[in-house]
C-alpha cells in the first residue's frame, strides 16, 4: 500500500537553500543558508506553531471539533490557523488589521475562516483577548503569549538547522513579532553550542532595537515590512538568547527581495528579505568563515500587490533598483 501523506504531515522538514552568492564577504568560507519556511503546506513558518498549539490542545482536551478558535495576527498565523482549523473541524476566526496584504487576507477566508479586519487604532491582538473573554466556550490561540509557540521552534525548527548543517552552524538570523522562532530556534542552538550567535533582525520603527540595547521600550514608527517587528514587548520573545539586533530599513528588505527573485528564482516576502538583508551584512562583516542560517518566512506570492507592485513602492517611498 502507499503511504501518501496529508497536507498536515508535510509540516517542517524544509530545505536549506544555499544563499552565499548574495553577498560579498571579504574572506572565503562565509555561507549563507536560507531554510524555505514557504515549503509548509500553508506556505509559512507559522504552521508549525499552530500544529503545536493545537496538537496540545486536543490533547488535553481544551480544543474539540466545533469549537470556535480565535486568533490575532498579522496574517501568516492567521492563515495557519484557518487551514488547520479547516482540517480538524474547528470554527476559525482570524482578527488582523489593516496592514495585512489582501493575499494573506483572501487565503484566510478561502480556508473557509470567518476575517475581522480591525480599524485603525485598534489593537487586533486586545481584541482577540476581548472575544474569548466574552465567549468563553472559544478557544484563544494567544499567540504573543502562548510558550507553545518557541517550543514548536525549539523541536523542529532549531534542531532541523543543526542537523542539516551537521553541526556547523555559526550563526542563527531572524526577525521576531512574537519571537517565537528566534527565543526556540536561539535556545537550542545555544544548548548545542555556546558560540553560536543569534542575531534579531528588526526592521527601523519597530522598538526591539532599542529595549535590546538601551533596555528601554520606545516609541514605535511606522514601517512597511509586514510580520515582524513590534510595538509592544510580547511574552514569547526572550532577549537572554540574543547576541545582537540589527536593524533593516524597507528599502534594504524591498530590494533584497527583488534581489532574491531575479539572481536566486526565490519570490519571497518582505520578512524574508529583512532576515536576508541582515544576514548579508554579517556575512560582508565576517573575518573569519561563518556559517549562517536565515529563515525564509513565507511565499512573496502572498504581497504581490504590494512588494512586487511598483506602484505601491514607489508611492511609499521604495525605489528598486535593476538586478543584473
Amino acid at each position: 500500500m502507499l503511504k501518501i501523506p496529508r497536507a498536515i504531515d508535510l509540516i517542517g522538514n524544509t530545505k536549506l537553500v544555499d544563499l552565499s552568492a548574495m553577498a560579498n564577504p571579504k574572506v572565503e568560507g562565509v555561507k549563507i543558508y536560507g531554510k524555505m519556511e514557504f515549503q509548509n503546506p500553508g506556505y509559512s513558518m507559522k504552521d508549525r506553531i499552530i500544529k503545536e498549539i493545537f496538537d496540545e490542545a486536543a490533547a488535553s482536551g481544551k480544543l474539540q471539533p466545533g469549537q470556535t478558535v480565535v486568533c490575532a495576527s498579522s496574517g501568516n498565523t492567521g492563515a495557519s490557523c484557518a487551514m488547520i482549523s479547516a482540517m480538524r473541524g474547528y470554527h476559525a476566526m482570524i482578527i488582523t488589521n489593516r496592514k495585512c496584504s489582501k493575499e494573506k487576507q483572501d487565503a484566510i477566508k478561502a480556508y473557509g475562516a470567518e476575517l475581522v479586519v480591525v480599524q485603525d487604532g485598534v489593537n487586533y491582538m486586545d481584541e482577540e483577548q476581548r472575544l474569548a473573554t466574552e465567549n468563553p466556550n472559544w478557544f484563544s490561540v494567544n499567540q504573543y503569549e502562548n510558550p507553545l509557540n518557541s517550543r514548536a521552534h525549539y523541536n523542529t525548527t532549531g534542531n532541523e538547522i543543526w542537523n542539516q548543517t551537521q553541526g556547523t552552524v555559526t550563526d542563527f538570523v531572524a526577525g521576531g513579532s512574537t519571537g517565537g522562532t528566534i527565543t526556540g530556534v536561539g535556545t537550542l542552538l545555544k544548548e548545542k553550542s555556546e558560540n553560536i550567535k543569534i542575531t534579531l533582525a528588526d526592521p527601523i520603527g519597530s522598538i526591539f532595537y532599542k529595549y535590546f540595547h538601551e533596555k528601554e521600550v520606545g516609541t514605535p514608527q511606522k514601517f512597511l515590512v509586514e510580520g515582524v517587528g513590534k510595538g509592544n514587548i510580547p511574552g514569547v520573545i526572550n532577549f537572554d538568547v540574543m547576541d545582537d539586533v540589527i536593524r533593516v530599513t524597507d528599502q534594504e528588505a524591498f530590494q533584497t527581495c527583488y534581489d532574491l527573485a531575479r539572481k536566486e528564482g526565490l519570490c519571497v516576502g518582505g520578512s524574508s528579505g529583512m532576515n536576508v538583508a541582515a544576514a548579508v551584512k554579517i556575512a560582508n562583516e565576517a573575518t573569519e568563515p561563518r556559517v549562517i542560517v536565515t529563515i525564509l518566512c513565507d511565499s512573496g506570492l502572498k504581497y504581490l500587490s504590494k512588494i512586487f507592485n511598483q506602484d505601491y513602492c514607489e508611492k511609499n517611498g521604495i525605489k528598486i533598483k535593476k538586478t543584473n
